[in-house]
């Protein structure tokens, strides 16, 4: 039916419609002609719809060397290797709705330069005509295979890093090729048993030496079993596998991308490592055809601060086989439960950002360069040497322009990030990205280092030494989370999620009882500590504080995902402003004391209240005379005497203290006993209302509390025996023994 008809059919005629004549013609209404091109355009009218289709391509393609022996990347000095232990591959995953079309290829290196990335991408573009920005190329990570770029000491492999573009390239233009019918689903799954962070904080008397001479470090990865020096893990973990299944119309297999946080195994040379015998063991258990197109991938995830070992426990190594093929039977397990579609949405965004690196000042600058002299041009042999000559190359390049991806795929994501990232960051987009799952893939389109939360920064370690491996600035973590967020949010056309933190009975059983302020610290970083009550405060975390560790194991406090989670003190406090004093005020919370009660005089303070000094404050004791329990302690200079408890407690074990104070009488229960542990009587002294309570130390940082705390309330008025015990027995906590 002719649009010019319609139009001419039908006029306004004081706000009505009416008829027309043919020889009389009106002007119409643009908005009516739209409306009418709806409803009746051919594909509405005449014709069916277009029947929609997913088609999917994959190919594994052979990336192993040609030229011998070749320079092998992965660890501080370097390798080489002249055969192979196992094949590489560049595995790749080709999708199209009909709308869009998006490649994925998961390439078994240690990691690739964002200049060979894009040559790839561009050869792929020229043959197939694929969007360079649809396409996402990633490193697995393993440290076994040939240096496609220098780090630390080992230098590029010039002929491998030439040859590898190409082949890449071909693998994804073969997928192209080979793109047939297909369906896809999605599902995840939790192995914590495999993956643990790597990074642990050492005690303040046993801190290391970076590589500059300086005594800085007070985390680092690889501690050693059950090693005494060590308190506990820098940050959390993330134990969760995403999977993604593609299979043929009729239902046969035809690819299984997996994403899972951890670093590498560690494997002869030249291999992919557990990912490359993830994909054998995958395919098997799925009934891939051997001869057929089947590719199965384990790609990068959040691993900076992960690898397998468990240092809080005895040693145990299962071998890279039997390692390999417990990760493949517990994404099997999931694979089985997955929904498929016959067609699903695709969106791909892509963004570039500029970051600085953090150059090293003049006095490091001439101790490197005397150093690099003194090599005389050969290689780095030791870690100041190595550290020496990264100081150069980035002063050669001060800055770094990074491409940050996303991708939807029907209602899963993916977030890329070109660099290792800690599984904390990891943590950050999946709660909030507005697709579930959302997966991310690390070393992704470039290879730039080690991007710590900012607060990890403070603690030292490798991930922090400046050099290509991990030189951004500190913002760099917030920053790339930010604007993956973005995107995350323009591929799938709504916002982000907001993190809920369910409130537990014990969370309940606080908010019952009125206080002023209920900081649960389940939070990612330090950034506005949130109020359980919705009070505002002036509150504060300063420098020495990391985020998201494990609280109180129990489901009665809630959290996000279900787990309970809390800060950990390594040098720093919590500070706070809560405004006028009372007579009468009560302080309840958690805490996990990870310091030996002789390793100095106060093992902690818990918290303390200062003005212009020292008022009061409640601590641990150590070999002052109260080792291992509460003690208060008096203001500064008052000739009051401190006041210890009667219970010893244990180390690296969560109890819940409550103290109390009513006029001059105070009082400490501890883990819900209606007898207070410690009481006595001591003057209400110093400033009421422009007073600080701190909270893990003091502010002249002696004898900070180095541990964890958790679920802080404050209370003006004491709290009845009866309530803490309540309080207590809602968090559904075991006494110690």
């Amino acid at each position: 039916m002719p649009l010019t008809w319609i139009a001419n059919r039908f006029a306004p005629l004081n706000g009505r419609l009416r008829p027309c004549t043919r020889r009389r013609r009106t002007a119409f209404p643009a908005s009516l002609v739209l409306c009418a091109a709806f409803f009746l355009r051919p594909s509405a009218v005449d014709a069916a719809p277009a029947p929609r289709s997913f088609r999917a391509g994959v190919c594994a393609m052979d990336i192993n060397p040609t030229n011998f022996p070749v320079h092998v990347l992965g660890m501080f000095t370097d390798r080489t290797a002249d055969t192979v232990a196992d094949p590489l591959y560049a595995r790749c995953l080709v999708l199209d709705n009909g709308a869009e079309r998006i490649a994925l290829a998961v390439v078994d290196s240690c990691m690739m330069p964002r200049d060979l990335i894009d040559r790839a991408k561009e050869l792929v573009h020229a043959e197939t005509g694929l969007r360079t920005d649809r396409i996402l190329i990633s490193a697995t990570h393993t440290h076994s295979a040939p240096s496609a770029m220098g780090g630390l000491g080992t230098p590029p492999d010039t002929n491998y890093a030439a040859f590898l573009p190409g082949r890449i390239a071909d693998g994804i233009a073969r997928a192209v090729r080979r793109l047939a019918p297909a369906r896809i689903g999605w599902t995840v799954t939790t192995d914590a048993e495999h993956t643990h962070t790597r990074r642990w904080i050492y005690r303040p008397d046993k801190m290391l030496k970076d590589p500059f001479g300086e005594l800085s470090v007070r985390a680092n990865m690889h501690p050693g079993y059950l090693n005494p020096d060590v308190i506990g893990p820098s940050g959390p973990s993330d134990p969760g596998i995403t999977i993604l299944s593609v299979q043929t119309a009729a239902g046969l297999p035809v690819a299984l991308l997996a994403n899972y946080s951890m670093h590498y195994y560690e494997s002869p040379m030249l291999s992919a490592d557990y990912y490359g015998k993830f994909a054998e063991k995958i395919a098997r258990l799925v009934g891939a055809d051997p001869a057929g197109p089947f590719v199965g991938i384990m790609s990068q995830g959040t691993s900076g601060d992960q690898m397998w070992m468990d240092y809080g426990r005895p040693q145990i190594s299962p071998g890279l086989e039997a390692y390999s093929e417990a990760i493949a039977r517990k994404v099997h397990a999931a694979y089985q439960t997955i929904q498929y579609h016959d067609w699903v949405p695709l969106a791909m965004r892509e963004t570039k950002r500029t970051f600085n690196f953090r150059l090293c000042n003049e006095t490091r600058l001439a101790w490197a360069r005397k150093l690099v002299a003194e090599m005389h041009g050969r290689l780095p042999r030791t870690l100041p040497e190595v550290y020496a000559c990264e100081q150069g190359y980035l002063r050669e390049r001060p800055t770094a322009e990074v491409k940050l991806q996303a991708i939807r795929i029907g209602d899963a994501g993916i977030a890329a990030f070109p660099n290792e990232v800690y599984a904390l960051t990891g943590l950050k987009i999946k709660a909030q990205s507005p697709l579930q799952p959302t997966f991310n893939i690390g070393l992704a389109n470039g290879a730039e280092g080690y991007i710590p939360p900012p607060e990890q920064h403070r603690l030292g370690g490798y991930t922090t030494w400046a050099a290509r491996t991990a030189g951004l600035e500190p913002g760099a973590e917030p920053s790339m989370v930010a604007e993956l967020l973005r995107l995350l949010e323009e591929a799938a056309g709504r916002p982000r999620r907001r993190p809920a933190e369910p409130p537990g009975p014990y969370t309940q059983a606080v908010l019952g009882s009125k206080p002023v302020h209920f900081w649960r610290w389940n939070g990612f970083d330090g950034q506005t500590p949130a109020d359980a009550t919705g009070a505002r405060s002036r509150a504060r975390f300063t420098d020495g504080v990391v985020f998201h560790l494990e609280g109180p194991d129990s489901p009665a406090f809630g959290g996000p995902e279900g787990v309970n989670r809390a800060p950990h003190f390594a040098g720093g406090h919590f500070e706070a402003l809560p405004g006028a004093g009372s007579k009468s005020r009560t302080i309840e919370l958690w805490f996990w004391n990870g310091l030996p009660h002789d390793a100095r005089g106060l093992t902690g303070v818990l918290w303390a209240r200062e003005g212009q000094q020292f008022i009061e404050g409640l601590g641990i004791g150590g070999t002052n005379g109260y080792g291992g329990r509460l003690v208060y302690l008096p203001a500064a200079n008052s000739n009051l005497p401190q006041i210890a408890g009667g219970t010893t407690l244990g180390v690296k074990t969560w109890h819940h203290v409550v103290f109390v104070r009513h006029g001059d009488r105070v009082a400490a229960h501890l883990d819900g006993n209606l007898h207070p542990d410690l009481e006595g009587e001591v003057p209400l002294t110093g400033p009421q209302n422009d007073a600080a309570w701190l909270f893990g130390g003091t502010r002249d940082r002696r004898a900070n509390f180095e541990g964890k705390l958790d679920e802080l309330a404050l209370y003006r008025r004491a709290l009845s025996a009866d309530e803490i015990a309540a309080h207590y027995t809602a968090s559904g906590m075991t006494r110690a023994q």
